[in-house]
């Protein structure tokens, strides 16, 4: 089990799950540097009494910035051992109204911000070959099938690829690697401050629009997980020896996940003869 020496470093700290997973962290005796792009907003959510607490402002679309913040969380703890990619934000609209700009801004934070924190973590990990990064991604990440979402998705689908491969590449070194796909949690994610809509609507898209309805005026602030649990959850993985590298979380994550493995599966049953049709191997036969 880990000590409580350990030191997170948690990006999307100031709101939602990053926030109640600092506030755990640190009630847990636990050493937290913490991300946001206000430094104010995140001290007044988190307090500044704890000397265990390192807020630190950081803008996840910056390089430099995102270096800086590591290099600061290192200099005043020592050390690093566990990595938490939290920040992202949601952007609907459908594929053919989502414009260039605002898919790579979506792209920007959840994806390449994502890749910038590793690349400015993953040498302190590496040498000292120890330590676990958890990719927060989304059950939209598994399963694309929600109308309105699919940029969206597309980023948590990439962040599941990044995080598999990673894993390959650093479980020999020692470091621990796991995707976390939440599905629903009462955070502020649906949030006017969280969730972009499109600025071009086409009529034909109801589905997409009673999908956007549902989530901003229904599905907010009533959402069935709770975000104490989850915390919970990644606490109790990170403590494990061997940590899962799949890691759904809520009832209705597992439900989505799998009617989207039976789906695939009845897919490949009922055309596997055509699949297996076309190799090589099979003209010869």
């Amino acid at each position: 089990m880990k000590t409580t020496k350990s030191v997170w470093f948690v990006t999307g700290a100031s709101k939602g799950l990053g926030l109640v997973l600092v506030k755990k962290l640190l009630a847990a005796g636990y050493r937290v540097a913490a991300t946001s792009r206000s430094l104010p907003d995140l001290v007044r959510a988190v307090g500044d009494s704890d000397p265990r607490f390192f807020p630190v402002a950081m803008d996840l679309a910056n390089a430099g910035s995102i270096e800086r913040a590591v290099e600061a969380a290192r200099a005043h703890f020592g050390a690093l051992d566990v990595v938490v990619n939290n920040a992202g934000y949601g952007q609907m609209g459908t594929i053919e109204e989502i414009s260039d700009e605002e898919a790579r801004r979506n792209y920007d934070v959840n994806v390449f911000g994502v890749l910038n924190v590793l690349r400015a973590t993953l040498p302190h990990l590496r040498a000292q070959r120890s330590g676990h990064v958890f990719n927060v991604a989304s059950i939209g990440g598994f399963s694309g099938a929600f109308s309105g979402w699919g940029i969206y998705c597309s980023t948590k689908f990439a962040l599941a690829g990044i995080t598999e491969g990673l894993r390959a590449d650093v479980e020999p070194l020692g470091i621990k690697v796991t995707l976390v796909y939440p599905g629903y949690f009462r955070t502020s994610f649906l949030s006017q401050e969280s969730v972009a809509v499109p600025a071009r609507r086409i009529a034909d898209y109801e589905a997409a629009r009673a999908s956007e309805k549902q989530h901003l005026e229904q599905i907010a602030g009533q959402q069935p997980g709770d975000p104490e649990k989850l915390a919970d959850a990644l606490v109790r993985v990170h403590e494990l020896e061997s940590a899962p590298l799949h890691l759904f979380l809520g009832p209705d994550a597992v439900e989505v996940a799998e009617a989207k493995q039976k789906a695939v599966g009845d897919d490949i049953a009922k055309h596997r003869a055509l699949s297996l049709s076309t190799s090589f191997a099979a003209l010869k036969g």
